[in-house]
């Protein structure tokens, strides 16, 4: 397992037919296990426990339509009127971000129309607000508590 720039957590893993596989909580079943998922899940755990997002209001590879094709965003967080808010897309921990990453997420915010944006490889986290009046977005110092991003 990768070290990240995110609290310690400590996944439930087992081994099925050869493959390791860690348990996601949003999906209630258990995943393969690969860096890429390794950043979703230490993720996930800091949005629940150290920014109180309810567990409920999370998806994880959540289905659009884009352009004719279908996409997955990482994970989609909605308000308490299960209006997206805010996605996230993930990187492994060796993939850097770049503006192809932040160019990917932006697709998908086409279909999404969502207030906030996080891209995360485990070691660097970006989140941007968009301001739809002003066509722009500005990058924040943190990223928010669930109760921040409805006001």
């Amino acid at each position: 397992m990768f070290t990240l720039n995110l609290p310690k957590f400590t996944p439930k893993l087992i081994e099925k037919n050869g493959k390791r596989l860690i348990w996601d909580p949003v999906r209630q079943k258990f995943v393969a296990f690969t860096p890429e998922e390794w950043v979703r899940q230490n993720f996930v755990h800091f949005l629940l426990t150290c920014k109180d997002y309810p567990q409920a209001l999370l998806n994880n590879e959540v289905l659009i339509k884009l352009n004719g094709t279908t996409k997955r965003c990482d994970t989609v967080v909605y308000n308490r009127f299960l209006e997206p808010l805010l996605i996230v897309e993930y990187k492994a921990p060796h993939v850097s971000i770049t503006n192809n990453v932040f160019a990917q997420i932006a697709r998908y915010n086409m279909v999404l129309h969502v207030k906030y944006l996080i891209v995360s490889n485990g070691l660097q986290h970006y989140c941007c607000q968009m301001d739809y009046e002003c066509q722009t977005y500005h990058f924040l110092e943190n990223i928010p508590t669930y109760n921040e991003l409805s006001l």
